[in-house]
């Protein structure tokens, strides 16, 4: 399987590295820089409409997505610390809200003081394929931030990969292995 990158890109919002770069435990290459946040371009079920239909039933932005007027998606982060150090590891992710929340959450998009508005419940819509489970309809509160920050996506307290690493953090050498599994895919 080729790499994953025709869903994630490193992402420009969280535009960091670590300075030093690794020696890819695959391609036996140096990269320079290790990349602490990665986006994915679009929710999971905005690749289940075939391309011809999706200008008639999407609307993507950079930040949110509608379906067929019937199913909102908006872009958070999963933000998991990296064990001793002062660094933070980055997933911009899409996460389901219901319509009301999503008008909502569109209404206040650049309204100071937003973020004294309380979580939006959603279902997580992203597959992040570095983890052994799926990923998809995790169970999360969105939390507003800022004006100018994407919101923060909380996962539910549960036993998932995912979720231990935000709340427990991940080391450098997992950062690597995310890093290795987005360039060249899940080893076989």
């Amino acid at each position: 399987m080729k790499g994953i990158l025709k869903y994630f890109k490193r992402s420009k919002a969280h535009d960091s590295t670590v300075e030093s770069g690794y020696i890819c435990r695959r391609c036996g290459e140096y990269h320079k820089g290790l990349p602490l946040s990665y986006e994915a371009a679009a929710p999971a079920q905005w690749y289940t409409i075939p391309e011809k239909e999706r200008m008639h039933r999407c609307v993507l932005s950079s930040d949110q997505c509608i379906i067929d007027d019937e199913h909102f998606f908006i872009v958070g982060n999963i933000d998991i610390p990296i064990v001793e150090t002062d660094k933070v590891f980055s997933w911009s992710v899409w996460g389901s809200l219901s319509q009301a929340n999503f008008e909502r959450a569109s209404e206040l998009w650049h309204i100071p003081g937003r973020e004294s508005e309380p979580p939006y419940f959603g279902w997580l819509c992203t597959e992040l394929l570095p983890y052994p489970i799926t990923t998809l309809h995790l169970k999360t509160n969105v939390h507003t931030r800022p004006v100018g920050v994407r919101p923060y996506i909380e996962l539910e307290v549960t036993d998932h990969p995912l979720a231990v690493e935000q709340r427990e953090g991940i080391t450098r050498e997992r950062v690597q292995k995310i890093a290795e599994i987005v360039l060249h895919g899940q080893e076989e």
